[in-house]
This record gives C-alpha cells, structure tokens and sequence, in this order.
C-alpha cells in the first residue's frame, strides 16, 4: 500500500496473538489462509463488489474466510479506498463511531496509509463520526484484516471506523456512502464481525453443550444474521443481533449493508460459513465445547 504520513502512526495491538508477529511468518500466514480460501472455490463474479462482511477472529481460526472475501474483491479490481467498519470490543459507550483520521496503520507488512481527505469529508459531513485515534488503539476488528489487504490490494488506501451496536449504526452507514458516492471515488466497504459465540466460554448455551448444539448455533443461529445480511436488511440487523446473540459486530454490518446500498448494492452473496469448532476438528482433531461462528458475505451491484 502506499506509505502515509508516519505523524501519525497506529501500532499493531494483536500481532503475535491472532496472527503472526514477524514479517516472514506474517507473509506465509497469508498465503496460507490464501490457498484454504481458494482450494476448490471461484468467485462467481456476476456483478460489481461493493463491498462485504469478513471475520476478525485468530488467523488459524476465520483466517481463510476472510481471506476468501477480500481475494475476491482483488479478483476484480484495485479499489481507491477501503472503508473497513470494526466491531467494538473494549467497553467504548456512547452514540458515536469513531474514525481513524489519517496516517497510518503499521503491521509486519509494513504501512497501511489511511485516506486522510475522505476521512476528513466523512467526519465533516456527519455529526455521528467523530475523528478519535486513540480509540482504536486496543481493538482488533480491524487489524486483523490489514495485512490481507495490504497484500491483496496493496494500491488502496483505508478509512478505519468503529461503529457501536446501536440504532444508529445504518445512519452511520448510509451517510458514510453517500459521501464516498459523491466523492466519486471507488470505495469497498467492509464490515468485521464474527457471529455467535456459543457455549460455556461465552455464557451462551441455550440448548446446552455437545455436537448437536453447536450445530444449532451455526445452522440455525447463525444462519438468521446470515439471511438478514443477503436480504440487505440494514434496519434488522442490531435487533436480530440482540435478541439472538448472533455478532459482535452487528454495528459494523448495519453500517456496511447501508453504506453498499448508497453505491447501489443490489444483493448478497454467501461465499463461506464456519465455525471455530470445525476449522479446529478439522486441522487438529481438537472437539472444543465452545464455537464462534465467521461468514463471508460480498453484496453486489
């Protein structure tokens, strides 16, 4: 990506815990999540990407799907900007999202630049985004999905926003892509959430432990943000998510769903739906009793 203005410089929060510290093992990391992303599966490619939900778990866990996501958007076309809308997980309260507003992000790849004039426009243009970079110090909804993007779509740039699980979160969105509309820029948006956390761990386990729990939580729990995502219904999302327990991130969804559909996105596609319970049975035999589910969705124009 190109290099941004190193005054203002965000430090990686989870690197050598969701994924790896060095740079070397950062680049390997990618390619493998890359191939799991790509064995066996094509983009459909009928219809323009405006944008997607991916999950911001370990790497070994939601890696590859959220690799899958954004390796398809790659598959089309460099974008100008990505505006990547976070889930919020240390204890911020409050009605606003906050924004990144220039600079850059570092990770073992290097420096992600952040658009500072479309931060600007977008922080001026709604009294529901305000500019707080330190807010983003801890959180990693986002940076887990830096290095994809500097590796996947090294010529764009990113507006990183954190967006709280409120009503206002669709606002947010809508208002977000009509300034990008108008800036007539080509923007990706993507929103970063994973969906339920089943289980003891998480003090969700409404139909208990076991095999066939778990697969409650995925094809049934799950599944219903799943379908509020493909119909673009931006105005459900953080009341499914509330009354079910279904993503940490509903803000970020609701906010990406409006933001697509300001640039003119017309439906949702399901490109993967897992679970940490799966990927870890898979790769290591492991039968945890807990779950946390990860979808990677692309709306289209």
């Amino acid at each position: 990506m190109p290099q941004g203005d190193p005054s203002l410089i965000r430090k990686p929060a989870v690197a050598g815990m969701f994924y790896p510290r060095e740079r070397e093992a950062c680049v390997r990391e990618v390619g493998n999540c890359l191939a799991v992303a790509r064995d066996g599966r094509r983009d459909s490619g009928r219809g323009r990407i405006v944008g997607g939900v991916v999950p911001h778990a370990g790497w070994v866990c939601s890696g590859a799907v959220a690799a899958r996501v954004i390796d398809a958007i790659a598959g089309q076309r460099q974008p100008d900007v990505v505006v990547v809308f976070g889930a919020i997980h240390v204890g911020l309260e409050g009605p606003e999202s906050y924004l990144y507003p220039s600079g850059a992000w570092e990770t073992p790849l290097g420096l992600a630049t952040v658009d500072e004039s479309l931060a600007s426009r977008l922080c001026e243009g709604s009294d529901l985004i305000e500019a707080a970079p330190r807010v983003h110090a801890r959180e990693h909804s986002i940076e887990v999905e830096v290095p994809f993007m500097q590796h996947l779509l090294p010529e764009s740039r990113i507006v990183p926003i954190m967006v709280p699980a409120i009503e206002n979160a669709a606002a947010v969105g809508a208002a977000v892509g009509r300034l990008c509309k108008d800036a007539a820029m080509d923007v990706i948006f993507l929103a970063s959430t994973d969906l339920t956390h089943y289980g003891p761990s998480y003090g969700f386990a409404p139909r208990g432990v076991g095999a066939e729990a778990l697969r409650w939580a995925k094809d049934i729990n799950d599944r219903r943000m799943i379908d509020v995502m493909l119909s673009l219904n931006e105005g459900e999302v953080v009341k499914e998510a509330r009354t079910n327990w279904n993503a940490c991130g509903a803000g970020a969804v609701a906010a990406t769903i409006a933001a697509c559909k300001a640039m003119g996105a017309e439906r949702g596609e399901l490109l993967e739906h897992t679970t940490s319970y799966e990927v870890l049975r898979e790769r290591y035999g492991e039968r945890p009793t807990d779950a946390v589910g990860y979808a990677g969705v692309v709306f289209r124009g």
